[in-house]
């Protein structure tokens, strides 16, 4: 770190994963500045030493600072690391640019698809900061709780330069935490993305009661149009077999934990989707993702059947079993 420097880390973003992210390095002993949009909460969060609202039974480490000014976080540290949802990435990046120099670097755990254009992050991080930034996404099946507990994780990254990968995953390994290099941005990207809305699904179909069979045939389909859509991004079909691909589509499908999971079982239970997103309280990346996926199949001309199900049943006012009926009598063909 040059001298310049004063922190290891810079993550912009406070919410459960950003703060947990932040809260995993700061604990090797590293200082790491974390920037809450919110100036109370900031405040709140430096003197108290807890994220009552995302983590309320972690006691943040000493080494973590939290504050609401962002050009003092962002030169604090040669490696930034935003968090955000993605319906706001753009703008915080927009936000950070002035204060960026050239040797500093950006990596972002956002997982999503820029809403208007459908473009990955990586289109839009390269559009509005340039080539010279060099930049990176981190994805894979990664709880927040569960990460800033300090139990065991491990997650994919990939970006523009292997020395910035390297370099970054040695400073936010752990003895229980690992990140694990990937050679496919566009795969890691759109995995972390498509994962949301077949989430949606499984809880969709936990909550009318279709029991495992059907859970997991649409986990096992699901990762079929992951891998569909990717091809016809340009990504690999490896990719998707790893932990930014089926790791991460089967912990979010699986578990309560998850936000889209728990969205769909709401949906299945009969809430309409404004009651639900009201019930969960925080953003459901996959209910804005299902209208952009959509888009890209049928730009791409690539089929997705559940995808397609799913963005009908949010905003076509399709039922979950009108759904599931259609995806049950689609002609019969090979797996």
């Amino acid at each position: 770190m040059s001298c310049e420097y004063t922190c290891s880390l810079s993550v912009i973003g406070a919410g459960s994963y950003g703060t947990s992210l932040a809260q995993s390095t700061a604990s090797k002993g590293l200082p790491v500045m974390l920037w809450s949009r919110n100036a109370q909460s900031a405040a709140t969060m430096q003197q108290e030493r807890f994220n009552s609202k995302y983590l309320p039974n972690v006691k943040l480490s000493d080494n973590l600072t939290i504050s609401s000014d962002l050009e003092s976080v962002v030169k604090a540290s040669q490696n930034i690391l935003v968090v955000v949802p993605s319906h706001t990435f753009a703008d915080v990046l927009k936000q950070i640019k002035p204060f960026l120099k050239s040797d500093q670097r950006v990596a972002w755990a956002t997982k999503g698809l820029d809403k208007e254009s459908g473009k990955l992050l990586s289109e839009i991080a390269l559009e509005v900061l340039g080539s010279e930034i060099k930049m990176a996404a981190l994805s894979g099946p990664t709880f927040a709780m569960e990460l800033a507990k300090g139990l065991p994780t491990a997650i994919a990254m990939a970006g523009t330069d292997e020395a910035f990968i390297k370099e970054f995953a040695d400073l936010m390994h752990t003895k229980t935490f690992r990140i694990y290099a990937s050679d496919d941005l566009i795969g890691l990207q759109l995995g972390g993305a498509i994962k949301n809305v077949i989430a949606i699904g499984a809880g969709l179909s936990d909550g009318l009661g279709f029991g495992a069979n059907a859970r997991t045939a649409l986990i096992t389909r699901g990762l079929v149009e992951m891998t569909r859509l990717g091809i016809a991004f340009g990504a690999t079909q490896k990719s998707f077999m790893g932990l930014s691909g089926l790791g991460d589509l089967i912990l979010t499908c699986t578990d309560n934990q998850s936000r889209n999971r728990r969205f769909g079982y709401y949906l299945g239970q009969g809430m309409s989707a404004q009651d639900a997103l009201d019930k969960i309280g925080q953003v459901v990346e996959g209910y804005t993702m299902s209208e952009v996926v959509k888009g890209l199949c049928e730009k791409y001309n690539v089929q997705m059947p559940i995808c397609s199900e799913i963005y009908d049943v949010l905003f076509k006012g399709k039922s979950g079993i009108e759904a599931a009926m259609a995806l049950l009598s689609r002609e019969q063909k090979a797996e």
